[in-house]
């Protein structure tokens, strides 16, 4: 099975660095093959037999040892992200579009309900299987959004990881999927 393991918060403002051939490196020794990383942002592809809870806790082992600022991750198998049905407008012209991927430990139930209850503003939102989709209509009312001014300040945030629509689509590309359904 193909994976995707993506992670926050390393090789931002000099701070939390992975180098990304080493980090391949050390997840081959792990027995993990066909290792990939895209961009310098947490962003992890491999094949694995092993059942995806040996995988996570494996990974957390892992980060605990090599890389403790990583505290949390999304896995996701390529069969899942192949499955998760979009929204009919993530193929519209927003002027942004942003994936919050669920981690592994994440209560993705009350991170639903807590945006459920924010004031939309100019914005809207998708709740699938693996994160929450989240455009934008206009650039001039980005400061007024709920994604702007509450989601910053919500409990969970630093236990999501974002991509725009455009690492979205590379997800699917290095899980060996197509775009048809981007």
């Amino acid at each position: 099975m193909r994976y995707a393991l993506l992670f926050r918060g390393i090789n931002v403002g000099g701070k939390n660095k992975i180098a990304m051939a080493d980090l391949v490196k050390r997840v081959e020794e792990l027995g993990y093959r066909q290792v990939e990383t895209y961009i310098n942002s947490g962003n992890l592809f491999f094949n694995s037999e092993k059942p995806e809870a040996d995988i996570i806790e494996g990974f957390k082992a892992f980060f605990a040892a090599s890389y403790p600022f990583v505290r949390t991750f999304a896995l996701i198998a390529s069969k899942d992200f192949a499955a998760e049905e979009l929204p009919d407008w993530w193929t519209d012209d927003l002027v942004r579009k942003d994936v919050l991927f669920y981690t592994v430990e994440l209560d993705s139930k009350m991170v639903r309900k807590t945006i459920e209850k924010l004031k939309l503003t100019d914005e809207i939102v998708h709740f699938g299987h693996l994160g929450i989709y989240w455009g934008k209509y206009q650039e001039k009312n980005f400061l007024k959004t709920a994604y702007h001014k509450a989601l910053l300040k919500q409990s969970f945030y630093k236990e999501i990881t974002i991509r725009n629509h455009k690492t979205y689509a590379k997800l699917a590309d290095y899980l060996g999927l197509s775009h048809d359904h981007l």
